[in-house]
């Protein structure tokens, strides 16, 4: 919005807004339908890497266009339809996730990006969680549910933009790529790949959680 916002406390009050993932890789503030899950691979021997974000030591940090990462089969793009009006997000972002993975041992991440009418996807914030066996709340169907800290934000999506989220299992180098085998990341030698599965319908309503100003 290019301007100046003060608050008497950190996170202001807000509206936390579930943006629910759909099939057809759709983002909507409706409640999911029966939709069959989405999956991808992760393999750690060419791992998901990251554009732009919080990397001090990069040439290549902030704001940055994700449109080469997009086009990779390892990164699932979920998005709403363009807005009708602008939105303020302001405040902590989760994101809430239904998955199942071949391993006990990876990572998922979530990242929220503003996609600009001529197409640009720019990044806004991100975060990723690391599994290990325990993590997570177990489901009938085998899946675990899961939350991901996005961080924090506080960004205006303008009218006519569209609202979107990446889920992926890395963002390398900016976190260590999981080997999937449990050894130590500093000195482990084998890989494996994942397999991930994203669920979201009306028993697994997987969401991002947007605090709405």
């Amino acid at each position: 919005a290019d301007e100046w916002r003060e608050f008497p406390t950190w996170p202001p009050p807000a509206q936390i807004a579930p943006f629910c993932l759909h099939g057809g890789l759709a983002l909507s503030r409706d409640q999911p339908a029966d939709a069959l899950p989405d999956r991808f691979r992760y393999d750690p021997s060419d791992p998901t890497p990251v554009i732009g974000g919080a990397r001090l030591n990069s040439p290549i940090n902030g704001p940055q266009d994700q449109r080469p990462l997009e086009a990779r089969a390892d990164v699932l793009c979920y998005t709403s339809a363009p807005l009708d009006r602008d939105v303020d997000v302001i405040g902590a972002v989760r994101l809430v996730l239904y998955v199942r993975s071949s391993l006990p041992h990876t990572d998922f991440l979530g990242r929220l990006c503003d996609v600009h009418p001529d197409g640009r996807s720019v990044n806004i914030c991100e975060g990723l969680l690391r599994l290990v066996p325990g993590s997570g709340a177990p489901q009938p169907n085998g899946s675990l549910r899961i939350e991901i800290d996005m961080w924090n934000t506080a960004v205006r999506f303008r009218r006519g933009h569209r609202i979107r989220l990446h889920v992926a299992s890395g963002a390398h180098p900016r976190w260590n790529r999981n080997l999937g085998t449990g050894e130590p990341l500093a000195s482990g030698t084998a890989m494996r790949a994942a397999d991930q599965t994203i669920f979201h319908d009306a028993e697994h309503p997987s969401a991002l959680m947007l605090p709405l100003f």
